[in-house]
C-alpha cells in the first residue's frame, strides 16, 4: 500500500461554504460574511481584500481568473472585483425583480442573472455595457448549461405547459436552435463533455432519459421502467463514450455513445458476495490514557484533533452485509437510489452512492464492467471527489478525518488542526498535489507530497 505524504495548512474563516481556487491555480478565494478575501494559494499570503455591500451568498472565477463574481441574493445585487486593477468595480442591481442566481458566461465577460420566479435571465456585458435579456427560463434543477469548449448554452424553458429548449451562440448570445422537448416536466439538462450531444432527463416520477443532437434532432430516448420513481441523477465519463443514469431502484445504467443502448447495469446489493471485489470497513479506536496523565485529558477535553479517535481501513471477507437504513416513503425526497456518481479522469473507474446505503462508497472498474471495490465508512459520507490528474478518490465524512482510495488500496488520514474542525466537504486544486478541506466555519489545505511504500495493509 503507498501512504501518501502530507502537510496541512494553519485554519482560516470562512462563510456558506465559499472557497474557491482560480481556473489558473494561482489564487484562493474565500468569503467572510461581506468580505472577499484572495490569497495566493502557494503562501497563503492575502493579496487582495475586498469589502461588498452585504453578506455574500455566491461566489464564481471568471475563467480567465482576472475577475471574482460576488452575488448577493437578498438584495438583488451583484459586485465585480478585478485582480488586475484593484480599485476598479462594478456594481449589478436587479432592483425589483430580485435574484436567485448568478454565473458567469464561459468567455468571463459576461454575467447571468436569474431573477426571482425565473421570470427572466438577464446578460450583462462588462465590456460594452449592453444588457439583454432571455424569457421563460424554467425553474428546475439543473436548468442552464454550457458546452465544454464554452460556445454554446443549453436553456430550458417552460411556456404554455410544454417544455423547450433553447441553445443560444455564447459570443454574441443569438438564438441557434429552439425545439420542444418529448418530456413532461423536464428536470435537467447537460452536454456531453465532446459537446456533441445534449442530455435531457424529465421528472423523477416520469422515467426518461432524452438524447439530442446540436442542431435539435432527438437521437434517442431511453427509460428504464415504467413504475414508481425513475431518474435520479446523471453523469457523463469524461470521454463522452459513457452516459451514467443514476435510479431510484438502486441502479446504475450506463448507455453507450454509438447505439444509446444500456450494455450494463450496476447493482447496490445490501449483502456482497462478489469474489473479485474489495470491501473496505473503516474501523475505529480510542486512545489510551494513563489515569494520572492529566496533560493529555485536559488536551482530549479540549477537542484537540491530536487525540481524537483514529481510524484505519480492514479488508473483509466475504459475503459483507452492508448499513441500509429503511427510508420514509410518506416523506419527500426518500433517501432511497442512486444521488451521486463520479467517472474518474481517465475514465477507467466510476464512483457511485446510494442514498439508502449512506455509509458506502462504490467503485467500479469500467473497462471489465465490474464492481472493483466498496468503501464502508463508520459516518454518512458527505462528499466524494475524484484527484483531477490521477485515478485517487477523495471523501469525508463530517468528522476532522479524510479518507483516499486508489487501485493500491485505502488510507484514512487525521486532520491535525485544534478544536473541533469537521470535515463538511473538500475540493481538488487542479494539479491534484492539494485538497481544499471545508469545515463549519473554517478551512485548511492539505498538501499531498510524493508517496511512500510502506508495509501492511490499509492504515
Amino acid at each position: 500500500m503507498f501512504i501518501p505524504n502530507m502537510n496541512f495548512s494553519e485554519v482560516f474563516k470562512h462563510s456558506n461554504q465559499l472557497c474557491r481556487v482560480s481556473p489558473d491555480g494561482k489564487y484562493l478565494a474565500t468569503c467572510v460574511q461581506y468580505r472577499l478575501v484572495v490569497r495566493d494559494v502557494n503562501t497563503l499570503q492575502i493579496l487582495h481584500l475586498y469589502t461588498c455591500l452585504d453578506q455574500i451568498s455566491q461566489m464564481e472565477w471568471s475563467s480567465d481568473s482576472l475577475f471574482i463574481l460576488c452575488a448577493m441574493y437578498k438584495r438583488g445585487l451583484v459586485q465585480v472585483w478585478s485582480l488586475e486593477q484593484p480599485d476598479w468595480h462594478c456594481k449589478i442591481d436587479e432592483g425589483s425583480a430580485g435574484l436567485v442566481c448568478s454565473r458567469w458566461s464561459p468567455d468571463g465577460r459576461h454575467i447571468l442573472n436569474t431573477t426571482e420566479f425565473h421570470l427572466r435571465v438577464t446578460v450583462w456585458s462588462l465590456c460594452t455595457k449592453s444588457v439583454s435579456y432571455i424569457k421563460y427560463p424554467k425553474a428546475c434543477q439543473k436548468g442552464v448549461d454550457f458546452s465544454r469548449d464554452g460556445r454554446y448554452m443549453a436553456l430550458a424553458e417552460r411556456r404554455d405547459c410544454k417544455d423547450y429548449i433553447s441553445v443560444f451562440v455564447c459570443e454574441d448570445w443569438q438564438l441557434l436552435r429552439h425545439f420542444e422537448t418529448e418530456t413532461q416536466d423536464l428536470c435537467g439538462v447537460e452536454w456531453s463533455p465532446n459537446g456533441c450531444v445534449l442530455a435531457i432527463w424529465d421528472t423523477c416520477l416520469e422515467y426518461k432519459v432524452l438524447l439530442y443532437s446540436l442542431d435539435g434532432r432527438l437521437l434517442s430516448t431511453y427509460s428504464a421502467y415504467e413504475w414508481s420513481l425513475g431518474v435520479k441523477s446523471i453523469t457523463w465519463s469524461p470521454s463522452s463514450q459513457f452516459l451514467a443514469i443514476g435510479s431510484y431502484d438502486e441502479k446504475v445504467r450506463i448507455l453507450n455513445h454509438i447505439t444509446w443502448k444500456k450494455i450494463t447495469e450496476f447493482e447496490h446489493p445490501a449483502s456482497i458476495s462478489n469474489s473479485k471485489a474489495v470491501v473496505y470497513k473503516e474501523v475505529e479506536k480510542r486512545p489510551v490514557l494513563g489515569s494520572d496523565d492529566l496533560s493529555i485529558r485536559q488536551q482530549l477535553t479540549m477537542g484537540s484533533a491530536l487525540f481524537s479517535t483514529q481510524s484505519k481501513y480492514e479488508i473483509c471477507q466475504l459475503p459483507v452485509q452492508v448499513h441500509v437504513v429503511k427510508p420514509d416513503p410518506d416523506r419527500a425526497n426518500p433517501k432511497i437510489g442512486i444521488s451521486s456518481m463520479a467517472f474518474s479522469p481517465d475514465n477507467r473507474y466510476l464512483a457511485t452512492k446510494n442514498d439508502n446505503m449512506p455509509n458506502c462508497v462504490w467503485v467500479w472498474d469500467m473497462q471489465k464492467l465490474r464492481l472493483l471495490a466498496v468503501l464502508e465508512q463508520v459516518a454518512a459520507v458527505r462528499c466524494f471527489l475524484w484527484d483531477p490528474r490521477r485515478p485517487r478518490l477523495a471523501l469525508c465524512t463530517g468528522n476532522a478525518k479524510i479518507y483516499l482510495w486508489s487501485p493500491a488500496g485505502c488510507v484514512s488520514v487525521q486532520v491535525p488542526v485544534e478544536g473541533n474542525f469537521q470535515v463538511l466537504s473538500l475540493s481538488w486544486h487542479g494539479s491534484g498535489d492539494s485538497l481544499i478541506l471545508l469545515g463549519k466555519e473554517q478551512l485548511c489545505l492539505c498538501y499531498i507530497e510524493t508517496e511512500m511504500e510502506v508495509s501492511g495493509g490499509t492504515g
